[in-house]
């Protein structure tokens, strides 16, 4: 009798460890998996104001329509008043992609472990690289960069690639240094507003990106006739899209699949593309290695 009750107390305990370990079970794998669901469930992506915020969300507000087909899930953009928001953003873990700038990508690195994915191939360059320009008014006297010495400069955000780094770069080589060169040194915040001010004469010049200014002129905002170009940089890697290291794999692997098959002629061509390769964290080293000697790397 009492080999019987021990044999059924044995049998009680082991059925009843055998509920609890599925009970447990059953949670980790739930909570697991509503995890990766939080994770994945709406993808936040930043994008560099190069120019008026509020026309950069709308310009691509069918990208994030294309985007959250593609993946199955909401997609959300942000758009901050100026570069260093969107780094900042995804330094605070707010964002999981962003569309940055070469110089907001590296320095965006340096705080958040990050790495590029895509960019375009540009319907103006046919190729992935564009170009920075530094302007002058048009019947301005100035006709070289030596001769910007002790004047006005004007660039768009101090974090631009083309609109504040190669610049730079220009005047390094032509012998001046940025601010102490010149009279002042003005940030715009953005192209076009980069691009106004030297056709309004309220600087001696201007950087800034040159398929921009393109536009400006072909939508009439900007008289090409009240402007001339003093320089042009040499050919800039494009604009990557930035990705967390920490996304999830297959994620990561689905937004690229959804740029690289980007076959919309409408939508590429709202985004100035004829369509997108890959690109690599070696894409922007000399990037890297000019702004960190030009001071713009902390």
């Amino acid at each position: 009798m009492k080999t019987l009750l021990k044999i059924i107390c044995f049998t009680v305990l082991v059925l009843a460890f055998g509920i609890l370990l599925i009970g447990c079970s059953g949670k980790t794998a739930n909570s697991s998996s509503e995890k990766k669901a939080a994770i994945t469930k709406v993808l936040r992506v930043g994008l560099v104001p190069n120019q008026a915020p509020d026309k950069i969300k709308a310009k691509y507000e069918p990208f994030k329509d294309y985007l959250s087909r593609k993946l199955g899930m909401k997609v959300e953009l942000f758009v901050a008043n100026n570069y260093a928001g969107v780094v900042e953003a995804m330094a605070s873990n707010k964002l999981d992609m962003a569309y940055f700038g070469g110089l907001t990508y590296v320095q965006a690195r340096q705080k958040v472990p990050v790495h590029p994915i895509v960019t375009e191939v540009d319907s103006e360059t046919k190729t992935t690289k564009y170009y920075s320009l530094i302007i002058a008014p048009a019947d301005s006297p100035v006709k070289t960069l030596a001769d910007l010495k002790g004047k006005i400069l004007a660039f768009g955000d101090i974090s631009s690639t083309s609109g504040s780094l190669y610049p730079r770069i220009m005047l390094d080589k032509a012998g001046l240094k940025v601010p102490d060169d010149f009279a002042n040194v003005i940030y715009t915040g953005k192209h076009d507003a980069t691009a106004l001010a030297v056709q309004n004469g309220k600087v001696d010049a201007g950087g800034l990106e040159g398929r921009i200014l393109n536009r400006l002129i072909t939508e009439g905002k900007i008289d090409k006739s009240k402007i001339k170009v003093l320089a042009k940089s040499d050919y800039i890697e494009g604009y990557p899209w930035v990705v967390l290291d920490s996304m999830d794999k297959e994620l990561e692997n689905k937004i690229i699949d959804a740029f690289l098959t980007m076959n919309d002629k409408k939508l590429l061509k709202l985004m100035n593309a004829v369509r997108y390769e890959k690109v690599t964290a070696e894409d922007y080293k000399y990037i890297e290695e000019q702004a960190a000697r030009l001071g713009l790397l902390k």
